[in-house]
């Protein structure tokens, strides 16, 4: 849709993007960062207090480290339009620097904002891996996880990537970013194995701050209007109405999700309302409209997100029957909501006449026949397989280098201590006041408090 002529364009070759489009991908952009404080806070909130400290420190590491992969390679696996692009990846603007005036704003802008989805799909990782991974294994896979995001990206977002030209619909990734992320958790999680006192008849420490993880889901619900709502890229032409509907869609799902989360644990736990099953519960429906935030309807919206929270209970018991420990329950909230939401955009998609979203397919619900969700299925298909072929190369790799996990002595005595020195007096372990010892369960010495 043309701008108005009035409007005062960006010194760019796309004819669309005007000032406020600029302003409105850089706001979001800047928004959706503040979701790593929100991811960061959630997590302390899951782990024990001798581990809030390093929790918070791989939030920065996935800054820090991938965005600095993303800088130097990422963002031209993605977006690259050298001689040597094709339908899997990009390939140019390595070492990210525009010269040229015309593309620079465009260039720079798309930047930014790619770079806050590719820190959150290896910060989803992060909580999977919690209590129990050595902070150099992190780093290195903060590095090499980015290219892993970065390549799928190109198939979903880029003229010319095979989804894209197959016709999927994933506008702020559900997919892209959140099943991405979560099949890496669920693999890490298992070759991590599960935390001493998980499953082995031990005691496992209590989180030490459960407050924490209301204050980052809040975060993240703030962080969400501008992950779904930037996704626009601008708020010129009629940009602006999928903006607004995609703010109303985001909530409306929240609310559905809250709602039947709280009831469910309300029932499931003999009428105790349990907080990491409201703050899941929240995070699985936002989850779920990401893939299709400016295409369904706010009702639908309520019914995605109620689903999916309930959706997001059923992984537990599962997880708990193969021993699989996931503190954050990564894979519950971006895993299954993440599926459930691209499903709906296959299921309720409308067609889009303003920015032609759907490319002209409505959903199966809307007449639109199978074909958007038998790409949409395809798309997760591709993505899984990538993100669990990927994950496992990259850990294993890891693993043989430097190793992924903690010592069993160091597990026991928290990584505050063991990776940056920390010593807390609160959390039933004094190393440096006290010279008394006691055996543990797990069968060495450490230091306790009297």
């Amino acid at each position: 849709m043309p701008c108005n002529q009035n409007e005062t364009r960006l010194p760019t070759e796309d004819p669309q993007m005007t000032w406020d489009d600029a302003t409105w991908i850089l706001t979001s952009s800047f928004i959706i960062f503040t979701m790593q404080s929100g991811f960061g806070l959630l997590e302390a909130g899951c782990v024990s207090a001798k581990n809030e400290v390093n929790i918070m420190v791989k939030n920065a590491v996935d800054v820090v480290f991938g965005g600095i992969t993303y800088w130097a390679f990422g963002y031209g696996l993605t977006f690259g339009q050298g001689k040597y692009a094709n339908a899997f990846c990009g390939v140019g603007s390595f070492l990210l620097d525009s010269e040229n005036e015309k593309e620079m704003g465009i260039v720079y802008s798309t930047f930014i904002f790619q770079l806050s989805f590719a820190t959150t799909a290896t910060t989803i990782v992060s909580g999977a891996m919690a209590e129990r991974t050595k902070l150099t294994a992190y780093i290195l896979y903060s590095l090499t996880n980015t290219w892993v995001y970065c390549v799928s990206a190109h198939w979903l977002w880029v003229d010319g990537g095979f989804l894209r030209d197959l016709g999927v619909v994933d506008i702020a990734g559900s997919g892209g970013v959140h099943v991405l992320g979560a099949v890496s958790a669920l693999v890490a999680a298992v070759m991590l194995g599960p935390r001493q006192g998980k499953y082995d008849g031990g005691k496992l420490d209590p989180p030490g701050n459960p407050t924490n993880s209301l204050i980052g889901m809040f975060m993240l619900w703030w962080g969400w209007l501008g992950f779904n709502c930037g996704s626009t890229f601008g708020i010129s032409g009629g940009k602006w109405i999928l903006a607004a509907k995609s703010a109303v869609t985001t909530i409306t799902a929240s609310m559905g999700g809250g709602v039947s989360g709280m009831l469910f644990s309300w029932i499931i736990n003999k009428r105790k309302f349990v907080v990491t099953d409201l703050v899941n519960s929240v995070l699985t429906s936002l989850v779920s409209v990401t893939a299709g935030c400016a295409v369904i309807r706010p009702w639908e919206a309520i019914l995605s997100g109620s689903l999916a929270a309930i959706l997001s209970f059923i992984v537990n018991p599962i997880f708990k029957y193969f021993k699989v420990d996931d503190p954050v329950g990564a894979f519950a909230v971006h895993g299954i909501g993440g599926i459930w939401g691209m499903i709906v955009v296959g299921l309720f998609a409308d067609i889009d006449p303003i920015e032609d979203v759907t490319r002209g397919r409505a959903g199966l619900f809307h007449g639109g026949g199978v074909y958007l969700l038998g790409v949409q299925i395809l798309a997760l298909v591709c993505i899984a397989a990538w993100s669990a072929m990927c994950s496992i190369i990259l850990l294993s790799i890891i693993k043989k280098a430097v190793g992924l996990r903690m010592s069993s002595e160091d597990e026991i005595l928290g990584a505050d201590y063991t990776e940056h020195g920390l010593v807390k007096f609160d959390n039933g372990i004094d190393i440096k006041q006290n010279k008394s010892r006691r055996r543990s369960s797990f069968g060495f010495q450490v230091f306790h408090v009297n």
